[in-house]
């Protein structure tokens, strides 16, 4: 089985055009303006209609309220909500009936006591995204190129939901995480990028083989 690549942060059309092209399964849009990445709802909504089919187009949304999540919904064609800050299980439960989308929830890993998120949105999300926790008063939930201890999440191939590996993946570690975690998503942002924000086409191809090199090869 290949493992499903997840290009976020895209930004320009060549962008969505590169992931795509590459053998990506999922790209991602970033509302937050934070965010190097962040794109208005109409740039996203112009990106969206114009990709390739086959790409799964992902809105990545910190801590929305409603207005913010009806206004990107009701503009941009998505197959999934990704939520990235502290929503709580209610609140994912809640945004996932609201949206009829399903949701990706992430959840923010430094250490062994961080795991047990994972069991409980487990209940209400229909994928994870297991990141690299985001250092104390970091202006970035998630995007930061930071990795965590991958050999917390060994052999832990049975949880009840589909989980994709984010966190500090480059085209030159990414076949190693994935030998460690059994991942068989993962995700990347600023690992494909020449500067923050803007994704390279070559690290973007580089990366995608990566990952799909450790299956086949």
């Amino acid at each position: 089985m290949d493992i499903r690549v997840k290009i976020c942060g895209l930004s320009r059309p060549e962008d969505v055009a590169a992931a795509a092209q590459a053998g990506a399964v999922y790209g991602g849009f970033v509302f937050f303006p934070k965010s190097p990445r962040n794109v208005t709802v109409d740039t996203a909504r112009a990106l969206a209609v114009d990709a390739p089919v086959g790409l799964a187009k992902v809105a990545l949304v910190v801590d929305p309220d409603d207005a913010l999540i009806d206004a990107i919904t009701a503009a941009v064609p998505l197959d999934m909500l990704q939520l990235h800050g502290k929503e709580s299980p209610d609140r994912v439960a809640e945004l996932r009936a609201r949206t009829g989308l399903p949701v990706m929830k992430a959840i923010g890993v430094a250490g062994p006591e961080d795991l047990a998120a994972i069991d409980v949105y487990s209940q209400v999300a229909d994928q994870l995204l297991i990141d690299a926790k985001a250092p104390k008063g970091a202006d970035l939930p998630g995007g930061n190129g930071l990795s965590f201890d991958w050999r917390l999440l060994a052999g832990r191939k049975y949880w009840t939901r589909p989980w994709m590996l984010a966190g500090g993946l480059t085209p030159d570690n990414v076949a190693e995480a994935v030998r460690l975690t059994g991942a068989r998503q993962v995700d990347v942002s600023s690992g494909v990028e020449s500067a923050p924000g803007v994704k390279d086409v070559g690290l973007i191809d580089s990366f995608v083989a990566a990952a799909q090199a450790k299956v086949t090869g």
